[in-house]
């Protein structure tokens, strides 16, 4: 017999009555029952009862266990009794008589109990990860991030991609967030960066004739921490094509991306492929108030500025004769009671707001009455344009928010979002997919006046070198982000591969030709040789196993993540690197002011 086990913890039926059998796992919980011991053993794969008796030799042995003591037991398959079969667990109608117990790893007094799922503080999970990690709820999230990555990549290949791998030691290059960087010990003074994305090598794989690219790719970016996002490094799909446009991009990945959500969903609805919208960036800026919108809340926003230009509300139709500014109305079916709209209210002064106006229409038993501040101040033909143009009727409401767009559309959004979920508009059961297209891509500082990439500056601008001739502001990108239930899933580009457009598009974020032809001297330089039409996209895998194992931080679905503060409880990083480290890098530690 093997030295650990003949069979794993999930693997006993009724077939295996009569025989005798050696399992290895940990104690999971211990049961007393009138002198008979019972003990959930567990592994891996499962869980199968095993007990013991005062008549069996190993009964002192068994005695000393504790909770995930690591043991390896020999023993005789029984059938349990009609009545005692447990139907939950595959091992449900057996249990195993233990006649022989050997300790493997004895455990101390645990600073987290792994049966059950209790409650504990995020700092405790990760400080003794490895104990969190064996809890059936983690077991379950690591073993779905296996299986996505495995289903990714056999779709990747059956698509006629092949995975090559880029360097993780590279050179700094702007993606948009913050460089972590290593110093170099022989070139004293100078530093590496680990890559943010491979962005540049994956355009010169497509310069070097590979055609299709893919990786499950490891990223590096020194970022605030958010609950969907890793403060220090994440995993992407990333792919690469040669002579496609965007729609290409599109018909490739979406596949692949449906596939994995029909394939581990939990048999929640999956929007058809070729269902999925393209949404303009200025669109769903308007509509849903961010470009990552969450399509099963139905809830869409509109412009109602007219309907405020010259009216009563003192507030807004002062606000209307600035430029640049506008009302909009966010709807709320079935919000429309005054409790209701007083509760937004309040959620939006929360928010950082003076307020949201609001009106809601209730029935008056002769008709319908428009109620709230601004029906008073605007008066019933105004109101009631309000209410046609929004679609709404008795038993409804509508919030409003005013000024510069760029300066509430964030929290119209989140507005949106909390109106969707306190009304139950959501559809729950489902995963809504859309593209967003179009993206601007330049920003412009509004306190500087300064222009710089508003997104990814490697892009093609729609109408190449004649649209960077114009306005920078009015500069679309050939850029595209994937959304799904509130969330960014997937982000692309086709991209610039004419040096001659690249330096222009550059030259109008403030880069000069030298810095450009200094910094991204290798893809500038390839592009001089016959650079094919490419682009691609790259897919957040930890986002992705996130939605699908329904949870809304991103550390329940990765193995050993860093907290809040980009600190690893568990190895205690960062650390104090040693003199020695410093001598031999060149280096020393200057203390803040």
């Amino acid at each position: 017999m093997h030295a650990y086990r003949s069979h794993t913890c999930a693997d006993l039926t009724k077939d295996n009555v009569g025989e005798t059998v050696r399992l290895s796992g940990w104690v999971h919980r211990i049961r007393d029952h009138g002198g008979i011991l019972f003990i959930d053993l567990r592994d891996h794969f499962g869980t199968t009862q095993v007990l013991c008796d005062p008549d069996s030799p190993a009964f002192k042995d068994v005695e000393k266990v504790r909770s995930e003591w690591c043991i390896r037991i020999d023993g005789n398959v029984k059938a349990r009794d009609p009545e005692l079969v447990n139907p939950k667990l595959p091992t449900g109608e057996i249990e195993v008589f233990v006649r022989e117990l050997e300790v493997l790893g004895q455990a101390q007094e645990l600073p987290l109990m792994v049966f059950g799922e209790q409650e504990y503080p995020e700092e405790t999970r990760l400080k003794y990860r490895y104990l969190d990690l064996r809890r059936e709820n983690m077991q379950r999230n690591m073993t779905l991030r296996s299986d996505v990555v495995a289903s990714m990549r056999r779709r990747m290949w059956d698509k006629g991609f092949r995975e090559y791998q880029t360097p993780i030691i590279t050179a700094s290059s702007p993606e948009g967030a913050r460089d972590f960087l290593v110093p170099s010990r022989l070139h004293p003074g100078k530093f590496y960066a680990l890559p943010q994305a491979p962005q540049q090598f994956k355009q010169l794989i497509m310069v070097s004739g590979f055609d299709k690219y893919f990786q499950i790719a490891p990223c590096f970016r020194d970022e605030d921490p958010r609950a969907d996002r890793s403060p220090t490094d994440f995993y992407q799909l990333d792919l690469e094509m040669s002579f496609v446009e965007q729609q290409d991009v599109f018909d490739t990945i979406s596949p692949v991306i449906a596939g994995v959500f029909e394939e581990f969903g939990g048999g929640k609805s999956v929007d058809a492929p070729e269902t999925w919208p393209q949404i303009p960036y200025k669109e769903a800026a308007l509509k849903y108030g961010t470009d990552k919108p969450d399509l099963r809340n139905p809830i869409e926003m509109q412009d109602v500025s007219e309907h405020f230009r010259g009216s009563g509300f003192a507030i807004f139709a002062k606000l209307l004769e600035q430029d640049g500014t506008e009302i909009r109305a966010i709807p709320a079916p079935t919000g429309g009671s005054r409790k209701f709209c007083d509760r937004m209210n309040a959620w939006a002064q929360k928010e950082g707001l003076p307020g949201m106006g609001y009106i809601f229409w209730r029935d008056q038993g002769d008709g319908m009455e428009a109620a709230g501040p601004l029906a008073k101040n605007i008066g019933p033909e105004r109101t009631e344009a309000i209410r046609q143009q929004l679609g709404l009727g008795v038993g409804d409401a509508a919030f409003f928010l005013g000024g510069k767009p760029a300066s509430f559309q964030k929290v119209a959004g989140r507005a949106r979002d909390v109106l969707g979920q306190d009304l139950k508009l959501i559809d729950e059961n489902r995963f809504a997919f859309a593209w967003i297209v179009d993206f601007p891509i330049y920003e412009k500082d509004e306190e500087t006046g300064e222009i710089d990439f508003e997104h990814n500056p490697f892009s093609m601008p729609q109408g190449g070198m004649e649209a960077l001739q114009g306005d920078p502001m009015a500069v679309k990108g050939y850029q595209y982000d994937l959304a799904c239930n509130g969330y960014e899933l997937v982000s692309g580009a086709i991209r610039n591969h004419k040096p001659e457009v690249m330096l222009k598009a550059f030259e109008l974020a403030g880069y000069g030709a030298d810095e450009v032809k200094a910094r991204f001297g290798a893809l500038f330089n390839a592009f001089h040789y016959g650079a094919p039409p490419h682009g691609g996209c790259a897919a957040g895998i930890d986002r992705i196993v996130m939605l699908l194992a329904g949870t809304s931080n991103i550390r329940e679905v990765i193995m050993f993540p860093m907290n809040q503060r980009a600190e690893d409880l568990m190895m205690n990083a960062p650390s104090d690197p040693s003199s020695d480290q410093l001598m031999e890098l060149g280096l020393r530690i200057m203390p803040r002011e």
